[in-house]
């Protein structure tokens, strides 16, 4: 009998530490999956919708719950007192102990910032609630076994509701976010109000942002001592992160990216850090998902240029009609333009090579000046001449903002050429969108030599229209006359596959994979020294793929 007893003892234990290893991959997989929606409630609450049957409750949890239902209602009193135990805990030992759902290869991972640790607490209180409770029960209500029910039910019921504590913990520690935000805000608007000759620059778009805040940091830094937000930092505490810690007294001029989902978020980062010359790029279909339409976009995009104050400048891109309604709106500020095709700064003779490419900038007042850069791509053609626009403003000779754009770096996973010792790389990784995809399809398709290949799961964050903006991505590849299609993806590459054959691309040229894993082996086994792979987009790991 003791050592009946002692086997039981032994799995209930293994039972609890199996549940409790499933329990924290499954919590830290949901926590890096708020902290990947950008911690907004909304956000990660539609993610857990869309992924309902597939993670939030799928089939391992439904089994648990019909196992032990039948046990306590329909025969759990036909067997021994100690059956169940053995049956039902070796059942969940089996069950649970594979945890290839929650960890995974993760293409941006888990960061412990200070706000994830203060999200962990009350997120591990209340997620170890009902396992603890199940073990209090099972080891003190009973005399000779424990109550299996109890304690399975608590980890069962405990690794049920992770989505939800995750949920509920980031709704009770928004008051204390939203003030430790507060702390920081005011920090950085007390520093900049300290520093009333430094020329604040904002840049915002729907695209294209930082690839131009880089370009126009190396022009700038020809004369000017210049701080500017690195990677993507365009929120209201990455931007309070860059005034507080990287902005020095010496500083001369901060440019600042500026991002958005919402309305009013512009109108928020400039409530921060007031702009004095603001830089509108372009207005496309990027975030249509959160912000519902081209029109709302337009006016969120265009608070940039609102929130100037009278006499200030705004320099804008002169082929973007969306961008041009905004900067009419306003009559008391100038205006600088540039464009490929019109404009105060234009481009002529736009040549394209495996070294980048080469153009003529032309100033309205006839000024000319030869570019080189290792850039590819004609949106960053407008982004250097969006450069000049606020160079020349700023007091720099063209042919000095032309030594400076011949050094500028390619942004990383932005167009971005490589080589991994075999074939070339076009890493163009990062958010991709309708006009930036088609363009980079371009890119690939003025290469000449060797086999051409795409890699893409297409694009996403559209709202109604991505379907449509995806099949037009499809015709478009198709006309390109690449050799290779890789699709990432079976469901979210349907409109893709569908845009691919209207275009009469061969199906035996496309390839449909699972993931970018799989691809990147793909590519490894086939391709030879020449061949050119175009990484178009890389989903973030909130959006799993089939």
């Amino acid at each position: 009998m003791a050592t009946y007893l002692l086997i039981i003892q032994i799995l209930l234990f293994l039972l609890s530490v199996v549940m409790l290893r499933h329990l924290y991959w499954r919590t830290r997989f949901y926590v890096h999956m708020f902290q990947q929606s950008g911690y907004k409630l909304n956000e990660f609450w539609q993610w857990m919708k869309v992924n309902w049957n597939s993670h939030v409750l799928n089939g391992t949890h439904a089994l648990a719950n019909i196992l032990l239902l039948v046990f306590v209602v329909f025969i759990g009193h036909r067997f021994t007192p100690t059956a169940p135990v053995v049956i039902i805990s070796v059942f969940l030992i089996v069950w649970f102990w594979p945890v290839d759902l929650y960890k995974r290869k993760e293409k941006k991972p888990l960061v412990y910032t200070a706000r994830v640790q203060r999200l962990l607490v009350p997120v591990i209180l209340m997620v170890l609630v009902f396992p603890v409770f199940g073990l209090f029960v099972s080891r003190y209500g009973q005399a000779v076994v424990p109550d299996v029910y109890m304690q399975a039910f608590g980890w069962v019921f405990g690794v049920i509701l992770v989505p939800f504590i995750v949920l509920f913990a980031g709704l009770i520690t928004k008051p204390v976010e939203h003030y430790i935000q507060r702390g920081f805000i005011k920090s950085a608007q007390k520093k900049l109000a300290s520093m009333p000759e430094l020329v604040v620059i904002g840049i915002t778009g729907s695209y294209g942002k930082t690839s131009t805040k880089f370009a126009l940091a190396t022009m700038l830094s020809e004369r000017f001592s210049v701080c500017f937000t690195p990677g993507s930092f365009n929120t209201p505490m990455g931007i309070c992160k860059v005034i507080n810690n990287d902005l020095q007294s010496h500083h001369q001029v901060l440019i600042l990216e500026m991002g958005a989902r919402y309305p009013g978020n512009i109108a928020e980062l400039c409530d921060i850090a007031h702009p004095n010359i603001s830089m509108l790029i372009n207005i496309g279909k990027a975030h249509l998902e959160t912000f519902g339409s081209q029109e709302v976009i337009a006016k969120t995009k265009g608070e940039l240029i609102q929130a100037l104050h009278p006499g200030e400048l705004a320099v804008v891109n002169a082929d973007d009609h969306r961008v041009m309604e905004q900067a009419a709106r306003r009559n008391d500020i100038s205006v600088i333009t540039a464009g490929l095709a019109q404009g105060d700064f234009t481009a002529t003779n736009i040549r394209y090579g495996t070294d980048g490419c080469s153009f003529t900038v032309v100033h309205k007042d006839g000024a000319q000046v030869q570019v080189s850069t290792s850039l590819l791509g004609q949106h960053n053609v407008h982004n250097i001449l969006l450069g000049f626009a606020v160079g020349h403003h700023l007091g720099l000779r063209m042919e000095t903002l032309a030594l400076a754009a011949s050094r500028i770096e390619p942004v990383e996973h932005r167009l971005q050429l490589k080589s991994n010792g075999v074939y070339t790389v076009i890493d163009d990784a990062f958010n991709s969108n309708p006009v930036g995809a088609r363009n980079a399809i371009d890119v690939l398709a003025a290469f000449q030599g060797g086999k051409r290949v795409l890699v893409t799961p297409g694009m996403v964050e559209l709202g109604d229209v991505e379907a449509e903006e995806n099949f037009r991505f499809g015709e478009h590849i198709g006309a390109s006359g690449i050799e290779q299609v890789i699709l990432v993806g079976d469901k979210q590459t349907k409109p893709i596959q569908e845009g691919l054959k209207a275009s009469g691309y061969p199906s035996e040229q496309t390839m449909v994979v699972k993931s970018l894993f799989e691809a990147n082996a793909w590519l490894q086994q086939n391709l030879a020294q020449g061949d050119v792979v175009l990484y178009e987009n890389d989903l973030p790991d909130v959006y799993v793929q089939d």
